[in-house]
């Protein structure tokens, strides 16, 4: 009917007619509605049978589809969209509800997996919905209550299942639920209950999901909800007692306040609890809830470290009217008196245990570590005193004597010998050792031993050699004699050796490893007596045992460097040279080492050179370590990159070294012979980086090695053999294409040259000078010393020894020699400070050379000579030129004029007078002299006039 067609009051029906109406509409309506929400009725029926088909014990095996809580809460969904219901209505869904309920507990009766599924909690909270959709039905008690009931069951499944929103929201569904009920009205203790659990069941599932404000507040409440139950104080107090215990846990500073806050309530509640208990059973258990929050209280002040408070807790418990003498008391009260440093109240509380039958291993095991690791050492003897006791009182198992014995010994680093020698008295006690000797304790009894290992073991790095061998003595107590554990006890045998090897006891220590080798032949005890060979500087034995070694089973070459090391440390030099040079023989064979052979040689060289030594054996050692670099290819064996330059370098510079030495030593042959290595060894290292610092050293190895031989033959009286000539001339030759090179690098870079040592090159000047000259190939000869005279090194020096040299014996070359000493002369008189006594020196060897080569036919030459030398002295201060050398100038001058004077040649006889005489003039001393020339020539000359007229 439309708006406008409904009649007004004044033109309507009657009443009558009026509410028959209204009765036939509403009847239509609810005809309507039926016609809606029973087909979704008949859909939540159907769900529920299958999950009742599913709950049968014949359909136990079918698993539990997602499909059927699913489709439930689709149907639940479209079925709340037509409330509200008729009371008939509500009475269907409310038996709907109580099927499905009914389903989801057989559900869980006979499937355990079906139990703690997400499905199975799915239908429950369908079916508490299905409740709460219901809502209140006319005929049923308490609909209310049993629809939180049925939400706090669910929740607590979804809080089983680690689901807390879901768990949480079934919590507050259901508080809301009884939050409209009247307290003052129920009556029903089940109802009483469910009000406190769904309390504390929402504190729990918010402490879970860490809102602890919100479950401290919940809890708060719940204390209202008591109604004078002991049983609801008990349910309250216990939540206060495991958020507690949960704080206590964390062991954090602040977290033990809070637990201490919580204990205090969950204490309060115990009490109150007890004093409204009336049934024997239930007081006895509200005490021991007492006694059990007064413990973790104590445990709270012990870790807050109020150990006086612990003090009151304990003496509470102790004189209570419960009198309890739980295991963890004493624990508590020693460690309060320990914190409080009074030892001796907790060494009593300690000792008391051995009285107290109750304790159980594992508490007086703990007091006894808690005790030691308190005290320290000083506590060592208590400790074990305690152990002992309890060890006639009761049985003691072999694990608690091993707890105890690893806090005597201490933790691993730890090094005490005061706490050493009371573990090796107390593990050594044949009561101790009787625990470990039944096959149960065999783990124990290794792990005993590995603990007394351990304590040697530390002992021995810290060098406290005499507590380790006693700790390791006891170690070997608990090795069983038998034939599996045979090597255990060699083993034991060679670290004791090694002890008194420590303590220098060498005869104690030979007879421990005597005994290892008995048990355990191996390398191990071969070497061991090397090491003692060397200790009573034994070195014959030692070589001998390194023979011993290498025929061991077990032997590997790295033992022989060990020897090595072993006998340089103890300076056994020739020791550590056999084995050094055994282990060179493996390399020969091609085998793999460790360590590279250019290592051992080099090592082998650097002992040798320490000690006085055949040099030759040095000679032949790095001889080896050329011609092993030849064979194998210098990368190879010296190494790549660097590695590689700097061994190489290593061998060139210990030849040059040792070449040098031998040269200061006058061991010219060993001298040539390692410089040529050097020469080698510096001709490898050349490159394009390094040319002229690695070839000036080639060059001067190769020029003194030359030397060397020219030495050599001079100082054993011999003749160079033509082998050897002609050796040395080809190293001169290499030196002289060196020198070439050097020179053309000179006119790129001048200050290469001067890299050069004069010396050097002087001496290669003279040595191949000499072989030249033994080659009777002067023109070499002149075409060298002319080079090295054009040569910026050359100096006045040089030139006087080369012409000095060419004057000697068999050597003799006038050309040389006039060349050498002119070139000098030049040099000198080119200075602006000459020396004159060199002057006068090459003058008179001129003179000397002049007067040889062109005799008395060429007397102009030597008159020119004398010339030379007279106008070199005028102008002199007087002594700036020789006095003895221009006496002689003078008396030689005059001198040759007397074969002149007897021919009758009077114009030469008066040259050379008159020179003599102008000489003298200039050196001091001759005045007399001059003065008897003078009228020597006045005479002659007037005699000569009379000739003539």
């Amino acid at each position: 009917m439309r708006i406008a067609e409904i009649p007004s009051p004044s033109q309507g029906p009657s009443q009558s007619q009026s509410q028959s109406q209204q009765q036939q509409q509403q009847q239509s309506h609810s005809q309507f509605r039926f016609d809606l929400f029973n087909p979704i009725l008949l859909q939540i029926e159907s769900s529920i049978k299958k999950a009742e088909f599913l709950s049968s014990a014949s359909a136990a095996d079918h698993p539990l589809s997602p499909i059927i809580p699913d489709d439930l809460r689709h149907s639940l969904t479209l079925l709340a969209q037509l409330t509200p219901f008729p009371n008939s209505t509500k009475l269907h869904i409310w038996k709907l509800s109580y099927r499905l309920w009914n389903a989801c507990v057989d559900l869980a009766n006979t499937s355990a997996t079906c139990r703690s599924s997400t499905e199975h909690a799915n239908l429950r909270h369908v079916a508490s919905d299905l409740l709460y959709l219901a809502g209140d039905v006319d005929g049923v008690p308490s609909p209310a209550a049993k629809s939180a009931s049925f939400y706090y069951k669910t929740g607590l499944i979804w809080h089983s299942l680690k689901n807390f929103e879901l768990a949480s929201s079934c919590f507050e569904r259901a508080s809301d639920i009884v939050s409209k009920l009247d307290l003052t009205m129920v009556a029903d203790a089940g109802a009483k209950k469910l009000l406190l659990d769904l309390n504390i069941a929402r504190s729990r599932t918010a402490w879970q999901v860490s809102d602890r404000n919100l479950a401290v507040v919940l809890l708060s409440r719940a204390k209202g909800l008591m109604f004078g139950s002991p049983e609801h104080y008990k349910a309250l107090g216990d939540e206060y007692l495991a958020f507690g215990k949960i704080e206590l846990s964390k062991g954090e500073t602040h977290a033990f306040r809070e637990a201490l806050k919580l204990l205090n309530e969950a204490l309060d509640l115990y009490e109150k609890g007890l004093r409204l208990a009336r049934a024997r059973e239930e007081m006895v258990e509200f005490k021991a809830l007492r006694s059990k929050t007064l413990r973790f209280i104590s445990a709270v002040h012990l870790q807050v470290e109020e150990f006086e408070s612990v003090i009151k807790c304990v003496r509470l418990l102790r004189d209570g009217d419960c009198g309890d003498n739980h295991p963890s008391l004493p624990v508590l009260a020693m460690k309060a008196w320990l914190g409080l440093g009074r030892h001796g109240e907790a060494e009593k509380e300690l000792r008391g245990m051995i009285e107290n039958k109750g304790i159980p291993e594992s508490a007086w095991v703990s007091a006894v570590e808690t005790y030691f690791e308190a005290v320290g050492g000083a506590g060592a003897e208590t400790a074990m005193g305690v152990f002992m006791g309890l060890l006639d009182r009761c049985h003691v198992s072999a694990g608690a004597a091993v707890r105890v014995a690893h806090k005597v010994v201490g933790h691993a680093g730890e090094v005490s010998e005061v706490r050493a020698r009371v573990a090796a008295k107390l593990v050594s006690d044949e009561r101790v050792l009787t625990l470990f000797r039944k096959e149960p304790a065999a783990k124990h009894r290794k792990t005993m031993y590995t603990l007394l290992w351990n304590c040697a073991a530390d002992h021995f790095r810290s060098k406290g050699y005499e507590i380790s061998a006693e700790m390791f003595e006891k170690s070997m107590l608990y090795i069983p004699y038998d034939i599996e554990n045979r090597n255990l006890r060699a083993k034991g045998f060679r670290v004791l050796c090694l002890c008194y090897l420590g303590l220098s006891q060498l005869d104690r220590a030979q007879e421990y490893v005597n005994e290892a080798e008995k048990l355990e032949p191996s390398i191990a005890c071969a070497f061991l007596k090397f090491k003692i060979s060397l200790l009573k500087s034994d070195n014959t034995a030692a070589i001998n045992q390194i023979q011993s070694m290498m025929s061991c089973l077990d032997f590997t070459p790295d033992f022989l460097s060990l020897s090595a090391h072993e006998a340089v440390a103890c300076r056994a030099f020739p020791v550590a040279v056999a084995s050094l040079s055994s282990l060179l023989d493996f390399y020969s064979t091609g085998k793999s080492m460790i360590a590279r052979e250019v290592v051992v040689l080099r090592t082998l060289v650097t002992i040798l050179t320490q000690e006085p030594s055949d040099d030759s054996e040095i000679f032949g050692v790095l001889k080896r370590a050329c011609d092993r670099a030849i064979e194998l290819g210098a990368g190879c064996f010296f190494g790549e990159g660097e590695v590689g330059k700097r061994e190489q370098n290593w061998f060139a510079v210990a030849c040059w070294n040792l070449g040098t030495r031998m040269g200061k030593e006058r061991k010219f042959e060993l001298c040539a012979e390692f410089l040529l290595l050097a020469s080698k060894f510096y001709t490898a290292l050349s490159d394009e980086e390094q040319v002229d610092e690695n070839n000036v050293i080639v060059f001067r190895s190769l020029t003194l090695a030359v030397t060397a031989m020219i030495a050599s033959e001079e100082q054993t009286n011999t003749t160079l053999s033509n082998a050897k000539i002609k050796q040395a001339k080809e190293l001169l030759d290499r030196a002289g294409k060196i020198m070439k090179l050097i020179s053309t690098e000179k006119k790129v870079n001048n200050e290469e040259i001067h890299r050069l040592e004069a010396e050097k090159l002087f001496i290669y000047t003279l040595s191949a000078y000499d072989i030249y000259g033994r080659l009777n190939d002067s023109g070499s000869q002149q075409l060298l010393v002319k080079r090295f005279a054009s040569s910026k090194v050359c100096n006045y020096k040089y030139l006087l020894q080369i012409g000095l040299y060419a004057l000697q014996g068999t050597r003799f070359n006038q050309d040389v020699a006039n060349f050498a000493l002119n070139e000098c002369l030049s040099a000198l008189l080119s200075s602006p400070s000459p020396d004159y006594h060199t002057v006068a020196l090459v003058f008179r060897k001129l003179i000397s050379i002049t007067s040889i080569s062109k005799g008395e036919a060429d007397d102009d030459a030597v008159y020119e000579m004398y010339r030379q030398a007279y106008r070199i002295m005028v102008g002199l201060k007087e002594g700036e030129y020789p006095l003895e050398e221009g006496k002689w100038l003078a008396m030689t001058a005059w001198n040759r004029a007397s074969v002149p004077v007897r021919m009758g040649q009077s114009e030469m006889a008066k040259k050379w007078m008159d020179l003599g005489l102008e000489i003298g003039r200039h050196v001091g001393g001759m005045e007399t002299y001059c003065a008897c020339m003078e009228e020597f020539v006045n005479g002659f000359q007037n005699k000569s006039s009379m000739q003539t007229e």
